[in-house]
């Protein structure tokens, strides 16, 4: 394969800002161009926020942001070719993840794991299908930016009777992988997925495993934005001015879905700040702003580790996301964690900032070349299938 230019997308859960990579792809290998972030402002994000449980006029917010969020990701594709110096017409395709709204994932396939009716936080799991909506409407980038356009990466996987999620860990087992080492991705955006990579000198995936733990910075933002009108607890300071409240973290873990199996997937619609305002609102004692944020860190560190523990009780663990970024939080997670070595995927080659960007416009790359760009030992879908509609320019 020749030298060739991809744009990579990706706005996450916590829909703070748009972040936007140019990969080269040279002989099967993958490297980062250049980067580039713009802020989504915050009446945008607050409506994201709003669409994530039903409510009133959600037909008209979404058609607002599938027009919005268009023009802010064709605005990043353009400042990121003008940075660069490289003409669009020399970018093969963009991958535009969008912007998502709702994730449903697919039913449990096992009876037993049916969570109860009486959790509504949880009713998608029995739903008769599997569902995942994105937005930023693909047309208006085009025409925007004269590029190829590939988006709704999901649904396909779902349609084959996965969840849709996660779809890096395809990326991460060709950018990550070791021949010698037994390797763990640990992805922290507002929720946490981890990619298992076996060492391995073949090309095969079957061994790969993925899944979503729960939440990672997406309840800690949520109540730093509530209480102290920021996006994000900057580095964890708060978090650790505050003491874990024991009663409310063992209320907190008793969420149905850390008791599920992989394959599985989660979203803001199950893990929100309304769910944690009902647990502190049905104690006696109120407990300070502090130490939630403390708690509700402990609770992501704590999830977390006890999957990856169940996994490899040594891997090297890798991690990437907004958590790289929270030194309290990556100190909570090593307590828990002590016989794996931690870095961040910069060692590896791509900047924790990036990765999921990257894998975004790798993934438009397999789309566009016809090839499949999901796991189904990852996301439970019955084969492996060609993942994102195209929009030619």
């Amino acid at each position: 394969m020749s030298q060739q230019y991809y744009i990579g997308l990706m706005s996450g859960t916590s829909a703070d800002a748009i972040d936007g990579v140019i990969i080269c792809i040279d002989n099967n290998q993958v490297s980062v161009v250049n980067t580039h972030s713009l802020s989504i402002p915050t009446f945008i994000k607050s409506l994201v926020f709003d669409l994530a449980i039903s409510g009133e006029n959600e037909i008209e917010k979404i058609r607002y942001l599938d027009y919005e969020l268009a023009q802010l990701f064709s605005q990043i594709s353009l400042e990121l070719c003008q940075n660069s110096n490289i003409a669009t017409s020399d970018i093969q395709a963009i991958g535009s993840h969008g912007q998502t709204i709702r994730h449903y994932p697919a039913p449990l396939r096992n009876p037993a794991q049916q969570l109860a009716p009486s959790d509504e936080s949880l009713h998608i799991y029995s739903s008769a299908q599997g569902y995942t909506l994105q937005v930023g409407d693909p047309n208006i980038i085009v025409q925007q930016t004269d590029i190829t356009v590939v988006t709704d990466f999901r649904r396909r996987d779902i349609a084959a009777g996965g969840h849709g999620a996660p779809l890096a860990p395809a990326f991460h087992s060709v950018a990550f992988r070791s021949p010698e080492k037994n390797r763990l991705i640990l992805n922290t955006g507002g929720i946490a997925n981890i990619t298992y990579l076996p060492a391995s000198n073949h090309s095969t995936n079957n061994d790969v495993i993925g899944f979503d733990t729960g939440p990672a910075n997406g309840l800690m933002d949520a109540w730093c934005q509530l209480h102290l009108h920021q996006h994000y607890d900057e580095a964890g300071q708060w978090a650790a001015s505050g003491k874990v409240h024991q009663e409310l973290l063992t209320r907190l873990l008793k969420h149905a879905y850390f008791a599920l199996q992989p394959p599985k997937s989660t979203g803001r619609e199950t893990f929100n700040i309304s769910w944690v305002k009902q647990l502190l609102d049905a104690r006696k004692h109120q407990l300070s702003a502090a130490d939630v944020q403390a708690t509700l860190t402990e609770l992501s560190a704590v999830t977390i580790a006890a999957e990856i523990n169940k996994i490899d009780a040594n891997a090297e663990v890798y991690i990437c996301g907004g958590g790289a970024h929270n030194d309290y939080f990556c100190e909570r997670l090593k307590q828990y964690l002590p016989d794996h070595s931690f870095n961040t995927t910069e060692v590896l080659g791509i900047h924790p900032d990036w990765v999921e960007a990257a894998a975004f416009a790798w993934l438009a790359q397999r789309a566009i070349n016809q090839f499949p760009g999901n796991l189904p030992s990852v996301t439970g879908a019955a084969e492996e299938v060609i993942s994102g509609g195209i929009y030619w320019a």
